[in-house]
């Protein structure tokens, strides 16, 4: 990693033998990072981005890049916002010159928003007809309310549908400063050359400024919403922990043993054994100062009686013990994810300029197996005691007339 004079951090992992060359700028910045009054303001901007620049318009910036062979993305998080590049490494030079044209000269053209903004209100519609997609916003909303750590991703479409030009530009200018971005590249690619590439291309960043996030206030309870489908789905959750914190590595192998896999413990006691659902799965997400732990179940509402009590009870039994093979079990998935995606150029450039934002380090893959295979039986036990005896928070969607009152199900997973 190379820090620029200007705070631009540049990170590169360089693959022998390969042809391609995976890259991107990402940006320490997301929909917690916005005014609640402009919900969806980070996803728009992203959006946009891509609808024309003082040398570009639409079109050709898609050309360009698709003229040499070339795929070009971007996503956005609660937290990052991330336009990446993959392509022959001969046209690396070209990627980089798109990506800062795109970054820094972007006009966001009036009509260009008019036709973006209906295409955003087309993907939320879309979000809303997907019932396990809406349960997880409903879910965020619920466990962080009032707050745009919680607030929807995609932006609510009422506010895209008012949002003005000069507040997208206005976000760019606070936010997509040099501080805040890191510039990283995998494959075939030389650390020096592509330094000096950025370093020439990316020359006129706005200033960086002191604007930052809102703290996480974790609440939780309860979100019932009943609407007309074959199934209910359900997100039981807590407040986790963050990606700084020590235990990290010990909640991501809490996940994995109770709901990451088809050996898991919850997928075998309600799936297999009991048949009570199709989907079952835990999650963690981790941000810079605060995360969430959950489990999510979609089964049929007759089922929703049988399904909680069992779900609870695996909940309460993993903060009892865990054998030895099923965390090495654990493990040995997280261990196999981090290798396997490495195995892929774009997965590397991912991976390291998340972890330059949040650690200003590159990830060493040694140091970070070395931490998964530290974590032992009573590192599972502490960190599920920590966060399974807190206030949880309960997303329900569809037939919800035999889903258990919270306070029942608070009182299961308390006893």
């Amino acid at each position: 990693m190379t820090k620029l004079p200007s705070g631009l951090r540049v990170v590169t992992d360089t693959v022998p033998g390969v042809h391609t060359v995976a890259l991107g700028v990402w940006v320490g910045v997301g929909t917690r990072h916005e005014d609640m009054a402009h919900n969806g303001v980070a996803h728009l901007t992203e959006h946009m981005l891509f609808k024309g620049t003082k040398k570009r318009n639409a079109l050709e910036i898609a050309e360009v890049i698709e003229n040499v062979g070339g795929s070009v993305n971007a996503y956005t998080s609660r937290e990052i916002t991330s336009y990446h590049i993959h392509l022959l490494k001969e046209d690396l030079r070209l990627a980089i010159e798109v990506l800062a044209d795109i970054v820094q000269n972007s006009n966001m053209p009036e009509d260009e928003l008019e036709k973006e903004r209906h295409v955003v209100l087309q993907e939320i519609g879309m979000s809303n007809d997907t019932p396990d997609d809406i349960i997880f916003d409903n879910y965020y909303e619920t466990a962080y309310p009032g707050q745009s750590l919680g607030a929807p991703i995609l932006g609510k479409a009422d506010i895209i549908g008012a949002m003005k030009r000069e507040t997208l530009m206005d976000y760019v200018r606070r936010y997509y400063t040099p501080g805040r971005m890191v510039v990283s590249a995998a494959g075939a690619v030389d650390h020096d050359v592509f330094v000096a590439m950025v370093a020439e291309l990316f020359n006129a960043l706005p200033s960086d400024t002191a604007n930052g996030k809102a703290a996480a206030h974790y609440k939780g309870g309860e979100d019932r919403r009943e609407k007309d489908l074959e199934q209910s789905h359900v997100v039981l959750g807590f407040r986790g922990i963050s990606r700084m914190d020590d235990d990290y590595k010990a909640m991501q192998a809490l996940s994995t043993l109770l709901g990451g896999g088809m050996s898991s413990r919850l997928f075998q006691e309600i799936r297999e054994k009991r048949g009570l659902v199709y989907s079952i799965f835990s999650f963690h997400t981790g941000w810079a100062d605060d995360g969430q732990f959950g489990i999510y179940a979609g089964t049929g509402p007759d089922d929703l009686p049988k399904m909680i009590p069992v779900m609870c009870d695996e909940i309460k039994s993993v903060m009892g013990k865990v054998s030895a093979q099923e965390l090495e079990r654990a493990k040995a998935q997280m261990r196999a994810g981090i290798l396997m995606g490495r195995e892929s150029m774009m997965s590397r450039a991912d991976h390291q300029a998340k972890y330059a934002i949040y650690f200003n380090e590159v990830p060493d893959v040694e140091k970070i197996i070395g931490k998964i295979n530290a974590v032992g039986e009573q590192d599972i036990a502490r960190v599920a005691g920590k966060i399974f005896t807190g206030q949880p928070t309960l997303a329900g969607y569809g037939p919800m007339e035999k889903l258990e009152a919270f306070e029942k199900i608070a009182e299961r997973l308390a006893g």
